[in-house]
């Protein structure tokens, strides 16, 4: 991945192609920002760039024996980390890493999971990657100017694995970078993001990612416009919209089912409703929720007649014509403690059906205020 790779912020690019350039290279950097506007590309495409021998003014070179070894992302002095399942670590993992990369330069976590047939298993970076992580730091530099440890999602590593590692991100070998990419900045242990100077990735701009869409999926701008405005600068979203994505979908009926069911306050199908919630899986049941949560928002700010500001799909919105109502000032900032409450105790490992089964029922609660 190269920087012209990455859609938009080109004043990002240039503050890291500038500060190479100067000769100013932190030992641990820290990209964060929201779910599909870059981060990792933009990571890999200033790793690539730290490592060129012949470095241009907006990128690297592409001819030189780092950048060869970057295009198939098997750089000796290259390193990632990254949640995996089983109880294993990154390197068991890499080959299916990199044929996922070559494939995405855009995507989320579940998206990698599903990749790796993780099934109902959580991602996690464990507690024993922090061995090879420093394994592979105290080897010597094999041949490019620094060694890169890319570190994707530092929010789900293991409480072990991260007091580790402060020490050796601290005071990392000679000519040694950490790049962690992070898309929930209060989950990153605070003791590690202390130790990295942090670089804020925004959304993708409008004109630019409109360009992009229109330019890989062949559409014409009008279409390309409204997929822009739906996904609010996350590029991820905007292909999920584009290639109708059987988990959006799959939430959109799953939300549908969950608020009907509540609203008819039969018990019997919000049990079913529940039992069904309870079997997608954790990661599928934390995306679900974070889901949910954002069609109340949307569905809130519908009522107050400010288009511009709504981000639903056509079948989306028809729904909400009727459900929007429902949600209001009344109950808006309870369905939101409802719904992340659950979120968080799915993250814990919480007993599913019990999770949801008093969450329809809290839901019906609500909707009678």
């Amino acid at each position: 991945m190269y920087f012209s790779d990455v859609i938009g912020l080109h004043d990002v690019k240039q503050h890291l192609i500038h500060s190479v350039q100067q000769g100013l290279v932190p030992h641990a950097r820290i990209f964060y920002g929201p779910e599909g506007v870059g981060k990792l590309p933009l990571a890999i495409a200033y790793a690539r760039y730290l490592n060129c021998a012949n470095r241009g003014a907006e990128d690297a070179c592409g001819k030189c024996p780092s950048c060869h070894k970057f295009d198939k992302l098997a750089h000796p002095d290259l390193h990632f980390v990254f949640p995996v399942v089983k109880s294993k670590v990154s390197d068991e993992y890499l080959p299916q890493w990199r044929e996922f990369l070559s494939q995405n330069r855009y995507f989320n976590l579940n998206q990698w999971l599903g990749f790796i047939r993780a099934e109902n298993a959580q991602g996690i970076i464990y507690s024993k990657e922090s061995d090879e992580i420093i394994r592979k730091l105290n080897l010597k530099v094999y041949e490019a100017p620094y060694k890169i440890m890319i570190v994707w999602l530092p929010e789900k590593m293991h409480d072990a694995c991260a007091n580790k590692l402060l020490k050796m991100i601290e005071e990392p070998p000679q000519h040694t970078v950490f790049l962690l990419v992070s898309e929930d900045r209060e989950n990153v242990l605070q003791t590690i993001w202390s130790r990295c100077q942090p670089i804020h990735i925004r959304a993708i701009e409008e004109r630019e990612m409109t360009a992009a869409i229109e330019q890989q999926y062949n559409l014409e701008q009008a279409d390309a416009a409204m997929y822009t405005h739906i996904a609010n600068g996350s590029f991820t979203k905007a292909i999920e919209l584009i290639t109708s994505s059987e988990e959006n979908r799959y939430f959109f009926d799953l939300f549908v089912k969950m608020m009907r069911t509540s609203v008819s306050g039969n018990i019997k199908a919000i049990k079913e409703t529940a039992n069904e919630l309870a079997g997608i899986g954790r990661e599928m049941q934390k995306s679900y929720l974070l889901y949910s949560l954002r069609m109340f928002r949307e569905y809130f700010i519908s009522n107050l007649g400010e288009p511009a500001m709504v981000y639903l799909n056509e079948e989306e919105q028809q729904f909400g014509e009727r459900f929007s109502p429902y949600i209001n000032e009344r109950n808006i900032e309870a369905f939101n403690e409802e719904f992340s409450l659950a979120h968080r105790q799915i993250e814990q490992n919480g007993n599913a059906k019990i999770i949801f089964l008093d969450l329809c029922l809290k839901v019906t609660v609500l909707f009678r205020k």
